[in-house]
């Protein structure tokens, strides 16, 4: 079974008081504009612990982290 959170290890104590503190990795993709297809992607997962049941969203999300890669090229030249 995946571990929960980008697998990260479990907080301290210190660490669990800061939780409400943004995931850097949620945060990227929040910028990325494709945190919805993300978030599908994720529910999907949990629920279904098999990213081969979970087809469609990894399709939409890859399409979303495509589209936005190809408009950052632009600026990157």
């Amino acid at each position: 079974m995946a571990r929960p959170g980008h697998a990260r290890s479990r907080p301290s104590l210190e660490e669990d008081e800061d939780e409400e503190a943004e995931d850097p990795v949620d945060a990227m993709i929040l910028r990325t504009g494709c945190a919805a297809q993300h978030r599908e992607l994720q529910e999907c997962m949990a629920a279904r612990q098999d990213w081969r049941h979970c087809q469609p969203q990894v399709r939409a999300f890859g399409e979303c982290m495509a589209r936005r890669q190809r408009t950052e090229e632009p600026r990157q030249a």
